[in-house]
């Protein structure tokens, strides 16, 4: 009993990792399956190289905007094919890390549950951090410093990255006031791109029902029914 649960509870650990499994265990294990695409997702997935060669000029932001718009107003029977396509894949997914529970020997789960737990974060993260950039999150805006880093490191053509910053840095310490003002006010800009970006990305998001992806505030002013934000 003791191992069957020990066995179900590897199950449940591999399907929230999005079926990882470690190196080690490749002779064992030979292939996994990558956890299914939701069923908007799959759409956007779908649509996105369309929109992109119609549009080529155009950001991603945009991108997703117009395929947002175009999935509200998919008709409900069209839906449900991208919805049973990704239930489909669900269940063969299960039934295949399924299978690939019975080959772990014992003392293959006690390790493969110590790798899952370490990698567990990271892979997450990762998936989650791929999946943003497929939905066009918009990019965090940069600093001053980091703006002036990123127009002077191309100026510099000779020595390491590491030599390059370096020398980088001690110019912008010697830099004046009034010169590190350009890079200030043109992180000012940045922000405010980032702010008005996110505000309407989020309520893409928002539209298609992916409240996971909302910030605190936005998740808890949408729940309560405040539009400004």
């Amino acid at each position: 009993m003791f191992q069957s649960y020990r066995k179900q509870l590897t199950l449940s650990l591999i399907l929230q990792c999005f079926a990882y499994v470690p190196r080690c265990f490749s002779s064992t294990v030979n292939s996994y399956p990558k956890k299914p695409l939701t069923s908007y997702v799959r759409f956007s997935k779908e649509q996105l190289p369309i929109f992109k060669a119609q549009n080529p000029d155009a950001k991603n932001s945009e991108l997703i905007r117009k395929i947002a718009q175009l999935w509200r107003e998919l008709p409900d029977s069209e839906k449900k094919i991208y919805e049973d396509a990704y239930r489909a894949d669900w269940q063969a997914y299960k039934e295949e890390i399924n299978r690939i529970q019975e080959q772990l020997t014992p003392s293959q789960i006690v390790s493969l549950e110590k790798e899952i737990q370490q990698k567990r974060l990271k892979k997450k993260a990762l998936i989650k951090k791929r999946e943003l950039t497929m939905l066009g999150k918009p990019k965090r805006p940069r600093s001053a410093y980091n703006i002036y880093i990123a127009e002077r490191f191309q100026e510099h053509k000779d020595g390491t990255s590491q030599v390059k910053l370096k020398t980088i840095n001690e110019n912008w310490k010697n830099l004046s006031s009034s010169q590190k003002q350009v890079y200030i006010q043109l992180a000012n800009d940045d922000k405010i791109r980032y702010y008005n970006e996110m505000k309407s990305w989020e309520e893409q998001m928002l539209e298609v029902g992916r409240n996971d992806l909302l910030r605190r505030t936005v998740k808890h002013q949408a729940k309560n029914g405040i539009e400004e934000y």
